[in-house]
């Protein structure tokens, strides 16, 4: 069977991370890799993490400069044949690695899987939204499993976005280096909404259009989707800034 490695991301949150942690060693499936990166957390959250440092392939404790930076350095520590991100708060299902171990079959290929995701609040999500794939979010990053050879392929996340690395990711992999899509519509993950790109909705529209055009969208079309999305998230925006 195909390695599996995971990688959280973490920054004080000592409420949820041995939930997360819980949720990827638990996991029946013979051959995971797991792989935590710190941004230098001080309110407990190492102390849970070095409960099960002897099930880790990889653990640290560090500053770094944003969360795709605390991302790629993950990826780079794997050894996987794919390659899963779940950040602190957010938690695999039983069975997710199985169900993605048999998706991808005897090879991974120049292939992404997604699954759909539990959302707290918003429900079910569906893993890829083939109609949305040009127009805006069009898959949750919680199910997302990348063979490490498409990484080292088209490139890691873009650091220099702070709130929208990972559509960023994607929508080059999708729809400028034409990476397969492999989806199935079991459910892969549970996602504590509340985080940065919950509470900042303007400056996550604002990089989704900075994606947009730089991956040679129709300015014209693409700033329009984003004055109509601003507008329907007024009210959110507004109270996000109180």
């Amino acid at each position: 069977m195909m390695k599996i490695s995971i990688v959280t991301i973490v920054r004080n949150d000592a409420e949820h991370i041995e939930e997360t942690i819980k949720s990827v060693l638990s996991q029946n499936y013979p051959d995971i890799e797991y792989v935590i990166i710190d941004g230098g957390s001080t309110d407990g959250t190492v102390e849970i993490i070095e409960k099960y440092k002897t099930q880790l392939a990889f653990f640290v404790s560090e500053p770094d400069s944003g969360i795709y930076n605390a991302m790629n350095k993950g990826i780079r520590k794997t050894t996987g044949d794919v390659v899963g991100m779940i950040n602190s708060g957010d938690k695999y299902y039983p069975g997710a690695f199985q169900t993605v171990s048999q998706a991808f079959g005897e090879t991974p290929g120049r292939k992404i899987f997604w699954g759909d995701v539990q959302y707290e609040h918003l429900g079910r999500v569906r893993g890829f939204r083939e109609n949305n794939r040009y127009i805006g979010a069009f898959a949750p990053h919680p199910s997302m499993f990348v063979p490490r050879a498409v990484y080292d392929e088209i490139g890691l996340y873009d650091e220099s976005f702070r709130l929208l690395g990972d559509y960023d990711f994607m929508y080059r992999a999708v729809n400028a280096e034409k990476v397969e899509v492999l989806y199935v519509p079991e459910l892969i993950a549970y996602y504590l909404e509340g985080g940065l790109s919950d509470q900042r909705i303007y400056r996550c529209l604002a990089d989704e259009l900075r994606v947009k055009i730089k991956y040679g969208a129709n300015p014209f079309y693409a700033y329009f989707l984003f004055g109509l999305k601003v507008i329907k998230n007024l009210p959110r925006i507004l109270l996000a800034k109180k």
